[in-house]
């Protein structure tokens, strides 16, 4: 009976070290994985045409920057106009963003925030929030870099 408890502990623990040695391997091939050198400068940027769906703000413009080879999160620039409302929404992965340029404000869970030039959010994964930028002159641009593929799921 002892033989059997060995026999299934030594077969346990091989399959966790086993498990272990290729969650290790991933890892260093991911960090040794080369990555190009890139730099793009916002005034560089190739910007798509503005946007008019359906709950997203109207004449929101993107720049893709590029997108993570392991977990297929898209990194971006996003320009929404004075007076834009992006609706009530939430995504699967966690969100980073910094405010490059003027002002709005972001509503995280039941909490508002007002934003400028050099503001960081983390929107953590499924999390409601949504966007206002101040009617006037001036557009809000911000850089985007997400934790996965991009999704949005809008609150009705």
């Amino acid at each position: 009976m002892k033989k059997t408890g060995i026999t299934a502990c030594v077969l346990e623990c091989s399959l966790l070290a086993l498990s272990f040695m290729a969650i290790f391997t991933k890892n260093i091939q991911a960090q040794t994985q080369e990555q190009a050198a890139q730099v793009i400068n916002i005034q560089d940027a190739e910007w798509g045409p503005p946007g008019n769906s359906p709950r997203f703000p109207s004449g929101v413009r993107t720049s893709q920057l590029g997108v993570h080879p392991e977990h297929g999160g898209p990194s971006y620039f996003s320009r929404f106009p004075p007076g834009s409302h992006f609706d009530l929404h939430w995504h699967t992965y966690a969100e980073y963003v910094v405010v490059l340029s003027g002002e709005g404000t972001i509503v995280l869970g039941e909490d508002s925030h007002e934003l400028s030039p050099g503001s960081y959010i983390v929107i953590p994964a499924k999390l409601n929030h949504s966007w206002d930028v101040p009617a006037g002159d001036t557009e809000l641009v911000i850089l985007v870099k997400r934790d996965g593929p991009a999704d949005f799921n809008f609150v009705d």
